[in-house]
């Protein structure tokens, strides 16, 4: 006989940066594994050191990192950690990020401008990620931006089910906030059977985060009005989408989105809007100023660590979410 064989099973290691640890822990505890102990800390210079103070030889290595504030510096953390697992001879390597930062930069507005999200995925690669999980992505595109599998987990299901066990179904309307978030819209009708209402906004293209002119499409009349997007960052865009709604006679106005991004005047206002009940989920940490009777957080760690166990046993990613579509 040539060669030898193994006798040794397949190992599923879980690590997790210092952006967000509260969700790593509970995805270690929907796995019912114990998160890899690590050395981390930064020079002061402001330098990143890790070090993983347990083998990683042969194992399927799954990093959990969300892109919260300070942005670059988890950035560049998760990718320091991923040249040291691919040098630790990693079996594989799947990065996890909840929130995938640099999201909105997916393609050219204007002459001279990055597609940042295009060179956030060659990071990944170069650094040694052989596949990307990612919940709600700005844009589905940027799946193809990395050369290799990337799994699109969807918090539709977590927040759709949420809303639809408190709000009669007979006087919702699903409402998407802009043009580019019907598709997904139009998942939360399927599932709640739900007629869809869109707010046309107008951007100064010249001004980040500031919309000119908002008219409403469809009956929200009386309604209980569902307003679905993918992030609320400043809140500016949201609050002024509601106040839209209520303008044309909504009754009351959810607003769910997947990533409470909450930068800036966010916290003040979700506070000062007359909207309801804000839903997000916990991709990214709340900020403590944010902590309003009105917020709800919901957990994506279930369907993280389903994804993880599906990529790892070799099942399949989709069948998780084949009614979200």
């Amino acid at each position: 006989m040539t060669g030898i064989k193994t006798t040794g099973e397949r190992k599923l290691m879980l690590f997790s940066g210092r952006a967000h640890p509260d969700l790593a822990e509970a995805v270690a505890r929907e796995l019912e594994v114990e998160l890899t102990p690590t050395r981390a800390y930064d020079f002061a210079n402001g330098e990143i050191y890790v070090r993983f103070e347990e083998s990683a030889r042969g194992a399927d290595c799954f990093l959990i990192q969300s892109h919260t504030t300070p942005i670059n510096q988890w950035i560049m953390e998760q990718l320091i950690m991923l040249d040291a697992l691919k040098r630790a001879s990693a079996r594989s390597i799947t990065v996890i990020v909840p929130f995938y930062g640099y999201a909105r930069q997916d393609k050219k507005h204007l002459g001279r401008e990055p597609i940042s999200a295009r060179l956030m995925a060659d990071l990944f690669k170069t650094a040694g990620a052989d596949r990307i999980l990612t919940v709600d992505l700005h844009t589905d595109q940027i799946q193809g931006f990395f050369d290799g599998p990337v799994d699109h987990l969807f918090a539709l299901p977590v927040l759709a089910d949420y809303v639809g066990a408190k709000v009669d179904r007979n006087k919702l309307t699903v409402v998407s906030p802009d043009a580019g978030r019907v598709r997904v819209a139009d998942r939360w009708c399927d599932r709640l059977g739900a007629p869809l209402a869109i707010v046309h906004k107008r951007r100064d293209p010249s001004i980040a985060n500031k919309v000119k002119v908002h008219e409403v499409v469809g009956d929200v009349k009386g309604r209980v009005c569902v307003l679905v997007d993918d992030m609320i960052d400043t809140a500016g865009t949201i609050c002024a989408a509601a106040d839209a709604l209520f303008a044309n006679g909504a009754e009351d106005v959810i607003v769910t989105a997947t990533h409470g991004v909450l930068s800036g005047p966010a916290a003040d206002r979700l506070k000062n809007s007359k909207v309801s009940e804000f839903v997000l989920t916990d991709t990214l940490p709340t900020p403590g100023q944010t902590d309003l009777d009105k917020i709800t957080v919901l957990s994506m760690a279930p369907t993280i660590a389903n994804a993880v166990r599906e990529v790892f046993e070799d099942g399949s990613v989709t069948s998780l979410f084949e009614d979200a579509h």
